[in-house]
């Protein structure tokens, strides 16, 4: 749609006027979440500006493009979208106005009457297809069509999410079809012929189902056989650990890089008791993404997704038997009302609200065990503890207290001290030399690659299948099926063996930064530094997170080991803390 364009009066205008080629900047965004190609997507919308800007003799000479988000995210939450912003106020900014390909992935909702006043009061123009050229920003005509566009936005996406939803209820419901993610532990995926979809068919996509792990299955019918034999979870995950079956972190470590799997967890063995697929059944909607305000007091600061447990009666079942049960239903009822009497099930489904804020909160290590530290709160007070008997299983004799934990308050102060004290510009020349001397030496391996550990994991795993299939053969058990079990385990070990050959051998150490380098580098760090200044503790945990900070306690002593790791490189120092067990 094409209308004419009013005069335009002002700074915008005078500018453009005054320059025989006006200089452009390009903005635009491309969401990944429906595959779109972002090299397709930025060439037609790009296309689409220079377009319009073109008969006008403008050129372009900067560009903001955003990838991988939302369109639903604010400006300012945008990293481009927020670099254009700031560019807005430079007066040395380079270029006199703004040209996008698309209103409708570059405004949502109502931003474009929360940025247009933005542009307009740093005299910067924006150009849009659909208007034909500039914006008059005093224009009802312009601001009505503007705004349909943002609902035109809001609308699409709802559309989308609406249809989603309802073919993959669909899908699941009817079809009983695996609709994705991992498979539940006792479970793997199995081949399930070509996708319905042609043009997905054509690309090679094939549809997917669960098949019984012959490795972990028996385990999870053990839970089930322990837990109606009047059996608790601690008591069954010390049957587990103690008879060296791997937990589901060890038994798949390449989907769990992050997790020890040092033994089982009593929440692992209740979320297997939980779980309805090993009844037969698909069932989807169990969580939900919600959009919640960012912060009720800005509610132009948007929204962020927050994964919620539905209710049971919103999930939806498949209506016949979709992949081979293991655990009949009765068994399976008879074990939801045991866990519902006895009050060891989930009591509710919703998600309590974080009564305060934690400014360590995933940040803080337990030494002893290496798992994350759990946000407490006692007296008023914001703890930090590890209760590692209380999860986990003690036939791995892993020596630990009963519970271990620090305050917050005797933390952050030595934190910030440190921060500020090394980073200050008077200390910087010592800080950048060590910086400098901290890096590894180029050519030397690196041995501790996190494809190494993921190697050692998967070896591990098989060999603990292997010592499995053997003891089933010597029960009896059939020779060619588990010869071919047997085999399958040793070309997946064989090539975790060649992986982990691979990146011990030929992971190098990344070239050497150069004092310099690393000048520019933590020359970024005046505004997080200046944040830590009076700053609120969200502003606070905000630059923790920046400088990828991890912070290990060691209960035995009463220190805490600091890490930060902006980009690759990282600086670390070890602090004394009050208090602690």
């Amino acid at each position: 749609m094409t209308i004419d364009i009013p005069r335009i009066e002002g700074t915008a205008a005078a500018l453009l006027a005054q320059r025989e080629h006006p200089r452009f900047a390009f903005y635009g965004r491309v969401s990944t979440e429906d595959q779109q190609d972002p090299v397709a997507s930025r060439n037609w919308q790009l296309t689409r500006a220079t377009g319009l800007i073109e008969p006008a003799g403008g050129i372009l000479v900067t560009e903001f493009f955003d990838v991988g988000l939302s369109r639903s995210l604010p400006w300012k939450r945008r990293p481009h979208a927020a670099r254009l912003l700031n560019a807005l106020a430079d007066s040395n900014r380079g270029f006199d106005a703004v040209v996008v390909g698309e209103p409708q992935r570059a405004f949502y909702g109502n931003q474009y009457s929360l940025t247009m006043p933005v542009f307009s009061h740093y005299g910067v123009g924006l150009w849009v297809p659909e208007v034909g050229g500039a914006i008059d920003p005093d224009s009802e005509a312009h601001d009505l069509i503007m705004s349909v566009f943002g609902g035109m936005s809001k609308g699409e996406r709802t559309r989308v999410k609406v249809r989603v939803r309802t073919a993959m209820t669909s899908q699941a419901k009817i079809e009983g079809r695996f609709l994705g993610g991992r498979p539940p532990y006792g479970y793997r995926l199995a081949d399930a012929g070509p996708h319905p979809n042609p043009g997905k068919a054509a690309d090679g996509r094939r549809l997917h189902k669960l098949e019984p792990d012959p490795a972990t299955a028996p385990v999870v019918r053990r839970i089930f056989a322990m837990y109606l034999a009047n059996n608790g979870y601690f008591a069954i995950a010390e049957a587990l650990t103690r008879d060296g079956i791997p937990c589901p972190s060890a038994a798949d470590p390449a989907r769990n890089p992050h997790r020890s799997g040092e033994g089982w967890a009593k929440s692992a063995v209740k979320n297997i008791l939980s779980n309805p697929r090993y009844t037969g059944r698909q069932v989807w909607n169990k969580q939900r993404k919600d959009e919640v305000l960012l912060d009720v007091n800005d509610v132009a600061l948007g929204y962020e997704t927050r994964m919620r447990w539905n209710d049971r009666d919103s999930w939806v079942w498949s209506d016949t038997i979709a992949h081979p049960p293991l655990v009949t239903v009765n068994d399976f009822e008879l074990v939801q009302t045991i866990m519902a009497a006895s009050g060891r099930g989930r009591t509710g489904t919703r998600q309590r609200e974080t009564r305060r804020h934690y400014m360590l909160r995933g940040l803080m290590i337990c030494g002893l065990c290496g798992r994350k530290m759990q946000s407490h709160q006692a007296h008023e007070t914001a703890y930090y503890r590890c209760r590692y008997p209380n999860e986990y299983a003690l036939a791995n004799h892993v020596q630990h207290p009963r519970n271990v934990y620090v305050a917050e308050r005797d933390i952050v102060p030595a934190l910030d001290n440190w921060l500020l004290k090394a980073f200050a510009p008077h200390r910087l020349t010592d800080t950048i030399r060590r910086l400098h001397a901290a890096q590894p030496h180029a050519g030397q391996p690196s041995t501790t690659a996190p494809e190494v550990a993921a190697a050692n994991k998967i070896i591990a795993a098989c060999d603990a299948k292997l010592l499995q299939y053997r003891a089933v053969a010597d029960a009896g058990g059939d020779p060619a099926t588990v010869a071919a079990w047997m085999a399958e385990v040793n070309a997946q070990r064989a090539a975790a063996l060649a992986q982990r050959e691979q990146a011990t051998t030929q992971k190098q150490a990344p070239d050497r930064l150069t004092e310099d380098d690393i000048r520019r580098l933590v020359g970024t760090f005046d505004d997080l530094r200046n944040t830590l200044r009076d700053a609120h503790s969200k502003d606070k945990s905000t630059v923790y997170r920046e400088l990828q900070l991890a912070l290990t306690y060691n209960p035995g002593q009463n220190k805490i080991s600091v890490e930060a790791r902006p980009d690759a490189d990282y600086y670390g120092v070890t602090v004394r803390v009050r208090g602690g067990t």
